[in-house]
């Protein structure tokens, strides 16, 4: 206890009754968690099978593990319950499989799982998949589940209409009949047998006299309903997290959890963890600037004893090409000097961002990973024999029968899949079943038939070796007696010998699981291994022991920390997101990812952004991102051509600006700018000075919300202030008339958006731009730019 000062001292050493901790970035979260179990352990006497940890990721669940395993020993730690909410929900589930109607072998179905299953049902039911396409009605389903609706309790709306509906009612009645769930339905299933008053649920709300849950702000509504149940009986609930870091909105975290937590617990102790141990004071400093400039948070004054280190570097440059070689020479520089490719990390708001920084990693020769790509069990081989084993585990799979009966090639064509489903839906049982039905004879030639009782024969043949195998050799039986190794063989070509390889490989991942299952004492069973791959996500994947440079999203950076970092892409619409449309609650969410990607850099921050960038297959001109702004000139030094865009020579930009005030998106800042030296056209002015102009048939801003509003173009109307704001003030704006007469834009008219799909306006709002409020059914209402709507019929 003495290594910790003295708020972590407290947060470990609380006995009983709920305990909210913040922690702010780098601040020892990790060790206090494993100290305050340690403590349970060893000085409260609790029985490690009556402790349980929830984590966000494997990667996470694992480092906790290992600490308490040096702290208290492995034989203890083989006893608690440490995991992610997916897996303990999957423990929960197996162990009591029969009260939510799965037998102890259900399977997890992936998201490219998901994907074909709603995607033939779509199909069946006579559906558009460009009217219903199947992520995005699986996306909004998902949104209903974690709401704890089902498809009775849907009110239907111009995005979740009747069709929707029926699919939902559809997709779930399908899950069942192949004894599958989706995650989404371990976490609903999970919470639903704590909450109930079933012997089950009276037995879960007793298990555990202890329940700690990690990275608390990024529970959603369903999983913080899980955590209360379990903790119902003793009210000995820690949470940890930090609200600052909340950045997981759009896949359901809901940040008022942690900040509601003491209305909800009003008892609760609440301690702060406020010193940064990893980052340089200069990095701290830049990233307090940030995030200290957000509307709504928990007070909290992060700090370090760190020295001020490398000042934060703020690079313009002209191009996405320049950035990416300006990127990657630092980091030759960096590899030079001896530093750990492992601990150099490039960072990017989109995913579109990379294609530029890969190739000029890969013409520098420079190794690289990329953290959330194609990740190794995503591909089509590896799928391939997992879903083989998946299916010879539960032959009522039908998404996996109907991945591999014909792979390799056995002369099953889609005709006769039809014909298989056609029989399997008369009869209501599994395509599998169905083969043998003599019913299939009349819709099918003899050839067909044998072909699929062939299938049938190999995979029942698998089945009964099933227990006399272990899993790595029933894997190589598949292989061989499937005829995939064969098929791939004949091919001869560099590109069958790697899916080769990562065959062999998903071989070892086997045989390396039964070694650590056999060395933490566990069953090493094929089910346990499936169910591990399919709860692994994208860093969990990272490679410890390759020495590469990572590039990702800085969403996947979330939790990881590294000796350098590049934030690529800082600028207005690319960071903050275009697609946010303004919205505040969505901005504010973007400021706390760039406060997140600024404190994952331990001693050096280097933050780029272009004069215009090539993106989604457009150039356009670029304005620095308003989160540069806030970072304190005297952490910060400039580079580049940060000058032109209104950088002071300290690397402060010359005035504070409204982080919420909406910039028109490149108009406000058009970068005429002559390299040779000269500055850009656009400059710091007040409102009274940037009358945006109307000629030549264009229309401006004001007129357009004239036209919407009934009034004469030129009557006041109350608006937020721009001082401050960048403008153009020579092109303030450059819409026609024709693009632009948004006149049919009332209350209760329909619209469509890219984003958020099928909506009513609620509201027209008298802003320049002008701004809609519109019900978007499972999206919620939000605000959005008039001109991100299309008029819709129904």
């Amino acid at each position: 206890m003495t290594e910790l000062n003295s708020p972590q001292q407290l947060a470990v050493a609380h006995e009983s009754g709920p305990l909210l901790v913040f922690v702010g970035a780098g601040s020892g979260k990790t060790r206090v968690i494993t100290f305050r179990v340690a403590n349970l352990l060893a000085l409260h006497q609790v029985p490690p099978y009556r402790i349980l940890a929830v984590t966000f990721t494997n990667k996470a669940a694992g480092e906790l593990k290992e600490r308490l395993a040096r702290l208290a020993g492995e034989a203890i730690v083989r006893d608690l319950w440490v995991g992610t909410f997916h897996s303990i929900c999957v423990r929960l589930l197996r162990r009591y499989h029969e009260q939510v109607g799965l037998s102890r072998h259900f399977l997890i179905y992936d998201d490219s799982d998901q994907k074909a299953l709603l995607g033939r049902i779509i199909k069946a039911e006579k559906l558009s998949d460009r009217e219903y396409p199947p992520r995005v009605v699986l996306s909004r389903i998902h949104v209903h589940k974690r709401e704890g609706r089902g498809p009775d309790d849907i009110k239907l709306t111009p995005n979740f209409d009747g069709n929707m509906v029926e699919l939902y009612r559809k997709y779930q009645q399908a899950l069942r009949a192949a004894d599958a769930v989706d995650f989404e339905d371990l976490l609903v299933l999970g919470t639903q047998l704590a909450e109930s008053d079933s012997p089950a649920g009276r037995d879960l709300r007793q298990r555990f006299d202890h329940v700690l849950v990690d990275e608390f702000q990024d529970t959603n509504q369903i999983q913080y309903r899980l955590v209360r149940a379990l903790a119902a009986s003793t009210q000995n609930l820690c949470v940890v997290g930090d609200d600052d870091q909340s950045i997981y909105s759009w896949r359901g975290a809901d940040v008022r959890n942690i900040r509601g937590f003491r209305k909800d617990f009003p008892g609760a102790q609440v301690v702060k963890l406020e010193q940064n141990y990893r980052s340089s004071a200069n990095i701290v400093a830049a990233a307090l600037g940030v995030i200290e400039r957000a509307l709504e948070r928990e007070p909290k004054q992060l700090f370090t004893q760190q020295p001020a280190g490398d000042p934060v570097r703020i690079r313009g440059v002209l191009d996405e090409k320049e950035e990416a070689r300006s990127v990657v020479m630092g980091i030759a520089t960096e590899l030079q000097q001896g530093t750990d490719a492992r601990e150099i990390a490039i960072f990017y708001r989109t995913h579109a961002q990379s294609r530029v920084l890969e190739g000029e990693l890969r013409a520098r020769n420079i190794s690289y990973q990329i953290i959330g790509g194609t990740k190794f069990f995503d591909r089509a081989e590896v799928k391939d024999l997992l879903s083989y084993l998946r299916l010879i585990m539960n032959p009522r799979s039908d998404a996996d029968l109907l991945r591999v009966v014909n792979t390799p090639t056995r002369g099953i064509g889609n005709k006769t899949l039809e014909a298989l489903m056609d029989v399997a839906r008369d009869l209501g049982v599994s395509l599998f079943d169905a083969i043998r039905s003599p019913a299939l004879e009349k819709k099918l030639s003899k050839r067909a038939c044998q072909a699929l009782l062939r299938f049938h024969e190999l995979i029942v043949g698998f089945r009964a070796e099933m227990d006399q195998l272990h899993a790595d050799e029933l894997a190589e039986q598949v292989l061989e007696r499937s005829g995939y190794v064969e098929a791939l063989k004949k091919q001869d070509t560099a590109e069958a010998d790697a899916r080769l390889e990562n065959l062999q490989e998903t071989v070892g991942s086997i045989r390396e699981y039964l070694l650590e299952a056999e060395h933490l004492g566990q069953e090493p069973t094929l089910e346990a291994y499936l169910e591990r791959v399919a709860l692994i996500a994208d860093v969990d994947s990272m490679q410890d022991q390759a020495p590469s440079v990572v590039l990702m999203t800085v969403h996947a950076a979330k939790g990881l920390e590294f000796e350098v970092v590049y934030l690529t892409g800082m600028e207005e619409g690319v960071f903050p997101y275009r697609g946010m449309d303004g919205d505040r609650d969505e901005l504010e969410e973007e400021r706390r990812l760039a406060y997140v990607a600024l404190t994952r850099a331990r001693r050096s921050l280097t933050l780029t952004h272009a004069s215009q960038r090539m993106l989604f297959g457009r150039t356009e001109p670029r304005s620095p991102s308003r989160f540069l702004s806030d970072i304190p000139k005297e952490v910060a030094e400039e580079q580049g051509l940060g000058r032109r865009f209104g950088v002071n020579s300290l690397g402060g930009y010359s005035g504070r600006v409204d982080p919420y005030a909406r910039r028109q998106d490149y108009d406000d800042f058009n970068q005429d700018v002559d390299y040779a030296g000269t500055t850009a056209r656009g400059r710091m002015v007040s409102r009274s000075h940037a009358q945006p102009r109307g000629s030549g048939g264009r229309s401006s801003w004001q007129e357009v919300r004239s036209r919407m509003l009934g009034t004469a173009a030129g009557e006041p109307a109350a608006e937020s202030s721009d001082e401050g704001r960048w403008v153009d003030t020579e092109a303030f704006d450059d819409v026609g008339d024709e693009a632009m007469d948004l006149r049919w834009m009332r209350p209760g008219a329909r619209v469509y958006h890219e984003r958020f799909g099928k909506g009513v306006i609620r509201e027209v709002k008298p802003e320049t731009p002008p701004r809609i409020v519109a019900d978007f059914g499972g999206f919620g209402v939000r605000t959005v730019l008039a001109t991100k709507l299309n008029r819709t019929a129904r």
